[in-house]
Formats: structure tokens, sequence, C-alpha cells
């Protein structure tokens, strides 16, 4: 594939060029033992940090903003630090839910939020319907999401496609494949950030990030602001993305 040509800063586009930026937001609990605080003090810290980063994303002209805010793994930990989650993201829906909307925010939601509990679900569909016609950036929160169960998913709704007669098995091809993502109507990812100094996806938009740009930093997610981010960014300007090309 040819390499991107680069952004024309006469364009109206960015000059940091990235129109999509996912973020692994990690170091929550750490930052709260490094204080001799509950983890809860630790994701709470963190809420505050998805809304500066939020805010920071719109002033940077992203496109879009996706954050792994429950990954389908995080059932594995105490009932008690879920439930505790569960419940600041009912509070953050409630809490901000107006700000995005008259900022003309679109939220969206990727991975199996159907299963958490009823009443989150209809808060979060509610929250999703409300800012559908905004015509602003994207705010993507993946939520009990896990990137080989969306590939799971994925194969079986091609595997029906193909049982239906509407596709053969030679014709699939990576569209194909994109558009029975979670992420089929977002713009491609450029750009994904961990925090905390962890390096690893964690089964985190695996096929999204195949020519993704990675930027790790030591900073712990709680910490993390929009000066953060536009560092982040201004890395990703000086990248030479060549897509397999020369």
């Amino acid at each position: 594939m040819a390499s991107q040509a680069k952004p024309d800063p006469t364009s109206g586009a960015p000059a940091h060029g990235a129109r999509h930026v996912a973020i692994i937001m990690d170091g929550n609990g750490r930052w709260a033992k490094k204080r001799f605080l509950p983890r809860i003090a630790g994701h709470r810290a963190g809420v505050e940090a998805v809304r500066r980063v939020a805010r920071a994303a719109q002033d940077l002209g992203l496109e879009c903003l996706t954050l792994y805010a429950f990954s389908s793994e995080n059932w594995k930990r105490p009932a008690s630090e879920v439930a505790d989650l569960m419940g600041l993201l009912r509070h953050f829906i409630q809490s901000d839910l107006d700000e995005f909307h008259a900022n003309g925010v679109r939220l969206r939601i990727i991975g199996n939020y159907q299963a958490l509990d009823p009443s989150l679900v209809d808060l979060i569909e509610g929250a999703v319907a409300r800012t559908a016609g905004n015509s602003g950036p994207i705010i993507a929160i993946a939520l009990n999401y896990g990137a080989q169960d969306e590939l799971v998913r994925m194969a079986q709704i091609l595997a029906r496609r193909v049982a239906a007669g509407e596709i053969a098995v030679e014709e699939i091809g990576i569209e194909h494949v994109d558009a029975a993502l979670y992420t089929a109507d977002l713009p491609p990812l450029d750009l994904m950030i961990r925090t905390s100094g962890e390096q690893r996806l964690s089964n985190f938009m695996l096929w999204q990030a195949a020519y993704a740009e990675l930027y790790f930093t030591d900073m712990l997610w709680p910490d993390f602001d929009g000066q953060a981010l536009a560092a982040a960014l201004d890395a990703f300007r000086l990248r030479d993305r060549r897509f397999g090309g020369l």
C-alpha cells in the first residue's frame, strides 16, 4: 500500500495529522497505592483524567477518541471493584452527558455492553441515542470489550453471511472484516497510547492497530491530561508512516 500523504496545514486538518486516537488507561491502582489510598480513589481520579482528555481531544481537533474503560477480562477482578467501576461509569454518564451533548460530541460504545446490568444498558443506550445526531467528534468507550472476542464475533457474522448465500468464502476481504467489527463506522486508528509504563496491547483493538503508531508513557492514567495528549500527538507527527511502502 502506498504511503499516506502528509497532512496539509492549509487544509483545515490538525497539524499532527491524527484522526483517531485510542488510549489504554492504565495505572489507577498504582496511582492510589503510591498515595496510600484505596483503589477506588485511583478510579475516581481516572474519571477526572477522562474528562480532561476528552475536552483536550476536541481542542486538538481529533475526530475520534477511543478509551479502554472495561475489558472482557476485568470481570476477574473482585466483585466489589467491578461494582465500583460500574457505579463510576453510571455517574459519569449522568453527570457529563449534558456537556458532551452541548459540545456536539457523539458518544459511541464498542464491546458487548449489552451484558451489563439492564438499567446501565438503558442509560448507555439513551446517552448514545441522545448524541447520535451531533456532528462533532466521537468519544468511543470500550465496555466489556476484548479484541479476541471481537474477532470471533466478526468470524461468526461472516460465517452467517456465507451460510445465507450473501457472500462466497473466496470473496471475503479486508473490507468485509472491517465492516463486521465494532469500529466499522469509526475512522482508521492512527495512534494507540498506553499509560503507566506497560508496553503491551492487552487485547485491545488488535485488528485496528495493524498500522497504528504505538506510544507508551510512564505517566499513570490519573496524571494524564491535555498537555500529555498533545505531547503524544507531537510524537505521532514526527513518525514516518510508510504502511509497508518505501
